[in-house]
């Protein structure tokens, strides 16, 4: 059925009719009649009539009501849509009921329908009685030629537009021929592209029209219109296909269609061609005008290069930074594809996208950035915590008002994580069907917001209802862009249900970019990085050049993200990947080369030191030589001396004496300076201030003096006693003025020195000074002129310092000479002792090196290692990060499978991930902290600490997180349940002020935490912003956050996936048997747990006290300046430090050695632990079988930690490890056996067996013993027959198969077991028990398993009897069942803080046992109970908040009715902080979809009979007391009771013998029991004879027999009665009788106490015979084959 004709056939004929008015409605999946009533509200008014009230049109005379894909509203659970039922009913009754069940007709109004046929997802079979009752008219698609025919005209008016003249496009026939390639390709496509393949992959003729159409925005132009038509095609077709390879299939088929008839290779032409709305003439420089309407064919299209479109994008992201924020963008290939496609859907009108794809490829970014530079407003609901239909509804009104009232050009944003409510959608498909959401504005609100475009509307020539115009300038104005995961689930359902998707929208598919672009993204994300470093030398430029190209390198980052795409390798995380590996690359960088250059200073350091010795050695030769010369010198100095000293002083002529009078001498020398030296000093301020003086006087002021014709006497005698002391000896007073007129005169005069004066001047002065006294007084000086007094004060200081001077030069000439012999003495000292040091410094220097070797090797060999790392360190660091991005949420086993697989690929030996990015000493306080110390752990904590995307903890534990809160504590800390009120309040807060968030109780990933999680931040100013629910929040750059759950297997949408880091912390294999090592030896030896910590954390300091001695060794050595032999502080010190560095070295060998003793003495526990761990991982399996077998690893601590309890002595470690191993499983079996259901007992007894030991089974015997190998093995055989005939003859036809089986299988055992010997098995085959009686001649050769082999083999109908044997042989256990469940010994283990649940078989009720069991060991009125259904959600929370408050007993029963509020009470429970008397009692039948957690942290228990008649009697008189049977001391009454009790558990234990025993499945419970004790006890309490038939009648009308409905079961059940309930009873004399009552020989006491009752029932056997219930022996036959079918 052609879809699409058959609207425009619809579309023909609406325009003919005349006053008639369409109203359209768009159906989707959740369209009901309630939209049909509103679309009727709003195009009608309602009329009151003599035959009642009526529909009739509002504004014209026929209304028609048009429904769009009639089929596709969804159905009820009873199969019917409830918009063709109403239909159905308008149709056939002219009217309908409203909601106050009065009748309203309908007039004038006509319903048309259309729909696309097909049963595709999402569409649904209209009703017969509705097509029986309309006209149908099915319409088909046009033929090939008529296709041709129809878009040949469409292109000959496109054409002929611009090209009517052109050679070949004028032509007719041409056109033709384009319309015939068109057509061709739509259909090859259409044939390859079908919608079984994808739901988008929905090609009509609709398509070819917008191909058509499409062409009007291009500037067509002869040569290019092929390539515009095809490009046009690949826009319509190829960016909707998926994957490569079908890409390549599209390009093959236009290729082949244009090659064939235009001969035309186009798609090479197209390579670098991007059509965009940037490349048109018209749009070349110019910016988008708001309110400006869009072309009736958007703007028009020019084409760009991928250079050009690049310069345009960079200016647009320029402008884009200014306003909003800086996007980071690659410009790559498929960038610049995805900006031109949303480029031109955006400025179409009314273009609309839907991005389906994976997280990562850029469609948000892409989107806004287009969306800016188009002046369009950009629209994304900001979801909040509250956010629901309300708050969508407002923001959609603010979207139309802008779009339909306003004019402006709208970009609605909307993602997956923004439908938080299934209507969105649906109104979004509305939407984009009509422009319109029905119901979306009342009556009232529509008049006021239309009031405005009624001008408008007559302008633009519009006429019709004003509603209709806001409708039409929505679809032009508003762009709908829908980002949509296409791995999300729901995601093919969303569209199939919503047409609109499809159909209105451009689907464009981005999943991923292409290999060549991934193998680029590396190389141009690394050079930005690289960039960002200054290279200011050549030698750093190459060194830059070399780094950065390594094509092989940069290729293996996309191997190892393509073999992650199995574990959700999305291109997000491929730049997350790249990113990681830049930070650790960089960090890692930084340190090696750090830690090189510290070594290669301390190498170079300790080389210099080498070359130093021997230089040292050298000179200390040549030092010797000279000090020999030196010496003679000296003496023959002191030689002259002593003649000089014998010519004044004849006595003195002794070598020492004469040395102390010159030192005498030298003494009083310097006494007499000193004296002069004082005269100099009072001298010399005189001097100096005559200096400073003479500087100061002003030009003018010489000048002056100079201007003089003939100076007076005064400064004549002042000028000529300056001229004599400056050596000039023409005193004229020409020769005064051009001294005066000298350059610098007064700088000559005041830098003048004394010293240069020579006696006979400074005398001629002195006698100038005498004679004129009084020219030379500074008053006098200073009257005669300005100048003059300075150059008085300086002649006379000179003249006074010269003549001191004088008198010292005889001093200073007799010290000369002594100093002379002083300096000679004093070289030769100073040589020796230069001498003497370098001996001390050689030998100080020799022992250094000596000492040293060792390091200097070390550092070597650090330095080679340490360059080689450098070397590796990218691949080592790409590993890490690949570790880091992919692997966190992977399982121990497929980290080690990928980590090697990696690093073989990357050419490394081994790679040690913790040993790369951690220390040991961070290790260790990780584990200190509460870390668990197994590898996984370990390994997520790194990646915690290491990721870049906000970690999300998977934690069942909480082991992990409560560590992280403690490795926390100290950065500004703050922890939040999701759940809790103030939840937004706190996130706010922390992002604001830089905390760090630990968000715990995590269901899936909040809406509201998107934009933080992706780092969505807008620059405002220099502080940046995040939207946080309706608030935007500064944003702190120290705010870190990390996300939590406890919940095993949260739901994370893809979309989420990508902005968060899955890391796992559920519990593996080797991390628990870490765990339970270190508490056995916390019990067991807790002084070898201590020791061995404290000793680890001794080492662990010494090994750091090492590193930061050598650290400190070469920092010393680093950083000494000059020569390091000469700093004897140095040497010291690093004496002192290798001395330190030694010791400890010594240490840590030492404690090597005890941590290997300590290590052997704990690992004597290690098979505890690993049996231990095997049981728990065994335990976690059973979930595979019901949802409700669930076990905490907590719970499995406690168990285990009880089983340590054990008080019992052994000889040696060996037995009391063996001994607790028993304990345990024991402990673990009848544990988890009170939690599941009888008839998975023995399924988790063999399930156990093989998990524990699996030596007792050979290879395929299990798998033959399932079914497993069977298949394969016996299609290989030729016939039934002739496998019959190889078998002996003995062997029954219907058990050969199976013989056969085994035979092929096993045929080692086969040969050993001599089926052949006839004797031998022919007993066995017919024995009733023949489990217990194997041929003992075999019994020693044959394992346990085997002999279940061959009863399952030749008697399957004892195979359940030979499977629990063989079980409890293997586990050393007497027999399978546990005790009977005893409420009272349970409560002993229970714990406040520990919810029990109750798994009960539908109809059980144990609240009268609670209530009993409440009143016995607490007060009645401390029990509370609450029966779950219905709008008992809050009253539960309130009861549970009260009684934890008071301690008081809860029970919540049926949670198996409200599982959806079952998280919201587990996290209630975990926030709880409940007194010790508290319990919280549930109960729920089984369900699949029972939470997890809620399901880990209870205790459990089922509430069914327990299995055998013993077990069931036991349980009985386990819950009755003493005094219910010694009552009165009535031993008939007890005798009474005793056969009530058997006949209970034979109405059970019957019931295991269904079709035979009973016709189905009664549910006979505690409670008849209960009623049934009432009615003994009354029967007794009366004095007259016992009424039995008052006990027949009770039991058989009400009790018991009021649950059976089937006439045959109701006379087993009167068969029972009378056999169980008579006089027989309660004769005690006739013992006789007394056989015959029960089924097996039993005595009963003659008393009334209850232990006496419960000792004949602990001699009754463990397993019952069909006869203990009145059924034939080979019934067990059949009840054994079933119930070992369904274990096996």
């Amino acid at each position: 059925m052609s879809y699409i004709f058959c609207r425009m056939l619809l579309r023909y004929a609406f325009s003919q009719l005349r006053s008639t008015q369409i109203a359209t409605i768009h159906c989707s999946a959740q369209t009901t009649s309630r939209h049909l009533l509103q679309k009727l509200s709003q195009t009608c008014m309602v009329i009151s009539t003599n035959t009642g009230r009526v529909y009739r049109p509002k504004d014209c005379e026929r209304l028609v009501l048009y429904l769009k894909d009639i089929n596709l509203p969804k159905l009820d659970k009873w199969g019917t849509s409830t918009l063709v039922a109403f239909l159905q009913q308008v149709l056939t009754y002219q009217g309908f009921y409203d909601e106050n069940l009065e009748w309203v007709g309908l007039e004038n109004i006509q319903i048309v329908a259309s729909m696309s046929a097909g049963g595709r997802l999402g569409r649904h079979k209209l009703t017969t009685r509705f097509t029986s009752i309309v006209r149908l008219c099915a319409v088909d698609y046009p033929e090939r030629e008529q296709l041709q025919t129809i878009y040949g005209a469409y292109l000959e008016a496109v054409l002929h537009k611009n090209l009517k003249n052109h050679s070949i496009w004028g032509s007719s026939s041409k056109i033709y021929l384009l319309a015939g390639s068109m057509v061709q390709v739509y259909e090859q496509v259409r044939a390859k592209f079908t919608v079984d393949d994808y739901s988008h992959y929905f090609f009509t003729p609709c398509i070819l029209t917008q191909w058509v159409l499409g062409l009007f925005r291009y500037d067509l132009e002869g040569d290019y219109v092929l390539e515009i038509v095809a490009y046009e095609a690949r826009r319509l077709f190829r960016d909707k296909i998926v994957g490569a390879k079908e890409l390549h299939l599209f390009d093959n088929i236009l290729t082949s269609v244009f090659q064939g008839d235009w001969g035309s290779d186009i798609l090479e032409n197209m390579a670098d061609s991007f059509y965009v709305t940037w490349g048109a003439q018209h749009n070349l420089g110019s910016t988008a005008a708001l309110r400006q309407p869009l072309p009736p064919h958007g703007k028009p299209l020019g084409k760009l290069n991928s250079s050009d479109l690049k310069d345009v994008i960079k200016k647009g992201l320029i402008h884009y930074g200014r306003d909003n924020q800086n996007l980071d963008i690659l410009l790559f290939q498929e960038v610049l594809e995805y900006m031109s496609r949303i480029d031109r859907v955006l400025s179409f009108p009314g273009g609309s996208l839907l991005l389906a794809g994976r997280s990562g490829v850029g469609r948000r970014t892409i989107t806004s950035l287009v969306s800016h530079m188009h002046g369009a407003v950009l629209f994304s609901p900001k979801i909040s915590r509250g956010y629901e239909l309300k708050q969508f509804t407002n923001d959609l009104k603010h979207v139309l008002n802008l779009a339909g009232i306003e004019a402006q050009q709208v970009v609605l944003l909307l993602e997956d994580y923004q439908f938080v409510h299934p209507t969105f959608l649906e109104m979004i498909n509305s939407l984009l069907s009509s422009g319109e959401v029905p119901g979306l504005y009342t009556l009232e609100e529509l008049e006021p917001l239309l009031l405005p475009l009624k001008d408008q509307a007559s302008q633009d020539g519009f006429f019709g209802p004003i509603f209709n115009y806001f409708t039409y300038r929505i679809q032009q104005n508003l762009h709908i862009v829908l980002i949509m995961d296409s791995a999300n689930l729901n995601f093919i359902i969303n569209c199939e249900s919503n047409p609109a998707l499809h159909k209105k929208c451009q689907v464009l598919w981005m999943e991923g970019w292409s290999d060549s672009s991934m193998k680029k993204i590396p190389e141009m994300l690394f050079s930005e990085t690289d960039g960002e470093e200054k290279y200011s030398d050549k030698k750093g430029k190459e060194e830059k050049k070399k780094n950065s190209v390594d094509p092989d390198f940069l290729k293996s980052f996309l191997l190892i993200h393509e073999s992650c795409k199995a574990y959700g390798a999305t291109p997000s995380r491929y730049m997350t990947f790249l990113r990681v590996y830049s930070a650790i690359s960089s960090s890692k960088k930084k340190e090696l080369l750090k830690r090189q250059s510290h070594l290669q200073a301390g190498v170079s350091k300790l080389n210099e030191a080498k070359a130093l010795v021997d230089e040292l050695n050298r000179r200390a030769g040549e030092q010797s030589i000279l000090l020999k010369t030196k010496q003679d010198e000296a003496d023959a100095a002191l030689q002259e001396i002593t003649v000089s000293m014998q010519d004044a002083s004849e006595q003195k002529t002794e070598l020492e004496r004469l040395k102390h009078r010159i030192a005498e001498e030298v003494v009083k020398i310097e006494e007499r300076k000193n004296k002069i030296d004082d005269e100099l000093k009072e001298v010399q301020p005189l001097v100096n201030e005559a200096k400073l003086a003479v500087g100061n006087i002003k030009p003018e002021s010489l000048s002056e003096i100079r201007s003089l014709r003939m100076p007076p006497d005064v400064i004549r005698d002042i000028l000529e006693g300056v001229l004599r002391l400056m050596g000039i000896f023409d005193t004229s007073w020409v020769s005064m003025k051009s001294f005066l007129a000298k350059r610098g005169v007064r700088e000559d005069i005041a830098t003048f020195d004394a010293r240069n004066i020579p006696k006979e001047i400074r005398e001629s002065v002195e006698e100038l000074l005498f004679k004129n006294k009084g020219s030379f007084d500074p008053k006098n000086a200073k009257r005669a002129s300005t100048a003059a007094a300075p150059l008085a004060a300086w002649v006379k200081a000179n003249v006074q310092y010269s003549h001191v001077l004088e008198r010292i030069q005889p001093l200073e000439t007799e010290q000369a000479g002594l100093v002379s012999f002083q300096s000679r003495t004093s070289e030769a000292a100073k040589l020796e002792a230069e001498v003497s040091k370098a001996q001390e410094t050689i030998k100080a220097a020799e022992i250094l090196i000596n000492q040293l070797d060792r390091e200097h090797k070390r550092w070597n060999a650090q330095v080679a290692e340490i360059t080689e790392q450098l070397a590796t360190l990218p691949k080592r660091a790409q590993l890490s990060a690949a570790f880091i991005t992919y692997l966190s949420a992977a399982p121990e086993s497929l980290r080690k499978t990928c980590l090697e697989e990696w690093t073989k690929s990357a050419g490394l030996e081994k790679f040690d991930l913790r040993r790369f990015l951690c220390t040991e000493s961070e290790q260790l306080i990780w584990k200190s902290e509460g870390l668990p110390s197994d590898d996984l752990s370990i390994e997520n904590a790194l990646v915690i600490l290491q990721s870049r995307v906000c970690p999300f903890l998977i934690d069942p534990s909480s082991q992990a997180t409560e560590w992280l809160k403690t490795h926390l504590k100290d950065s500004h800390l703050e922890v939040i349940n999701q759940q809790d009120s103030n939840f937004i309040t706190a996130l706010e807060l922390a992002v604001r002020f830089g905390k760090t968030l630990i968000i715990q109780e995590m269901d899936g990933v909040e809406p509201v935490l998107y934009p933080l999680l992706r780092r969505d931040l807008v620059a405002q100013g220099p502080r940046y912003v995040v939207q946080i629910g309706d608030k935007i929040i500064d944003y702190n750059e120290e705010f870190r956050l990390f996300l939590s759950t406890r919940n095993p297997n949260p739901f994370i949408p893809p979309d989420a996936a990508s902005i968060v880091t899955e890391v796992n912390f559920t519990t593996t294999r080797s991390g628990l048997r870490g765990q339970l090592l270190a508490l056995t030896i916390q019990h067991e030896k807790p002084d070898l747990e201590e020791q061995k910590t404290k000793l680890l954390q001794q080492e662990e300091d010494k090994k750091i006290q090492l590193a930061k001695l050598e650290e400190s060794l070469l920092e010393t050595l680093a950083t000494s300046q000059g020569n390091i032999l000469e700093n004897k502080d140095l040497i010291v010190s690093l004496n002192q430090t290798k001395a330190s560095s030694a010791l400890i070295q010594d240490s840590l060998k030492e404690s090597y050695k005890l941590q290997i003793s300590l290590d052997k003495e704990r690992d004597a526990y290690l098979p505890l632990a690993e049996s231990a761990s095997k049981m728990y991982f065994i335990i976690s399996d059973l979930s595979k079988i019901n949802n409700m077998y669930r076990f905490s690893l907590a719970a499995f601590l406690r168990l285990f930690q009880r089983a340590l309890q054990n008080k019992q002595v052994f000889e040696n470690t060996e037995q009391r490890i063996q001994s607790l191993i028993n304990s345990l499983k024991h402990m673990v079996y009848e544990y988890i056996c009170r939690c599941l259901f009888k008839a998975d007992q023995l399924m988790f007894a063999l399930h156990f067996v093989r998990g524990m030991h699996p030596e007792l089974f050979q290879e395929n015997e299990w798998d033959t013993f399932t079914g497993v190998v069977v298949g394969d093995m016996l299609r290989k055989a030729d016939s039934q027959q002739r496998i019959r005939d190889q078998l002996p003859s003995w062997i029954d036809q219907e058990r050969s198969w199976a013989v056969a089986t085994l035979k092929i299988a096993l045929p080692s055992l086969y040969q050993t077991l001599c089926f052949e010997d006839v004797a031998l098995w022919r007993t066995y085959y017919h024995n009733s028990v023949c489990e217990q009686e194997f041929p003992s001649i075999l019994a020693k050769k044959v394992s346990l398993f085997q002999q279940v082999l061959v009863v399952q083999a030749l008697r399957p109908d004892r195979l359940q009897s030979a499977m629990a044997l063989f079980a409890c042989k293997a586990l050393g256990l007497k027999e399978l069942s546990p005790l009977p469940l005893n409420l009272k010994r349970l409560y002993k283990e229970t714990l406040e803080i520990e919810p029990i649940l109750i798994i009960i078989s539908p109809g059980a009720d144990p609240s009268q046992e609670l209530q009993e069991l409440a009143n016995a060991e607490r007060s009645g009125e401390c029990y509370h109970q609450v029966a779950m259904g219905q709008g008992q959600a809050d009253l539960a929370v309130q009861m549970l908040k009260e009684c934890a408050h008071n301690g008081d007993w809860l029970c919540l029963k049926n949670l198996h009715l409200v599982v959806s509020w079952l998280p919201v009470l587990e996290k209630e429970l975990n926030t709880l902080q409940p007194k010790d008397t508290f319990r919280l009692w549930l109960t729920a039948e089984v369900h699949p979809n029972f939470t997890p957690i809620l399901l880990q942290s209870s205790l459990k228990i089922t509430y069914e009979s327990p299995p055998g008649l013993k077990k069931n009697l036991m349980r009985t008189y386990d819950s009755w007391t003493p005094e219910q049977i010694s009552k009165k001391d009535n031993i008939y009454r007890a005798h009474a009771l005793f056969s009530f009790a058997w006949f209970h558990a034979a109405c059970q234990e019957r019931r295991n013998y269904i079709p035979q025993g009973w016709t189905k499945f009664y549910e006979f419970s505690l409670s008849d029991l209960r009623a049934g004790y009432n009615i003994i006890d009354r029967l007794f309490n009366s004095t007259k004879d016992v009424q039995w038939e008052y006990v027949h009648g009770l039991f058989e009308n009400a009790i018991y027999g009021g649950r059976i409905d089937n006439y045959f079961d109701l006379r087993v059940l009167q068969s029972y009665l009378k056999q169980f309930f008579n006089s027989s009873v309660i004769d005690v004399l006739n013992q006789r009788n007394k056989k015959n009552i029960f089924p097996y020989s039993i005595s009963l006491p003659k008393s009334c106490s209850i232990l006496d009752y419960r000792a004949v029932i602990e001699k009754l056997p463990e397993d019952d015979k069909p006869s203990f219930f009145g059924l034939p022996a080979n019934i067990a036959r059949s009840s054994q084959r079933m119930i070992s079918s369904q274990v096996t």
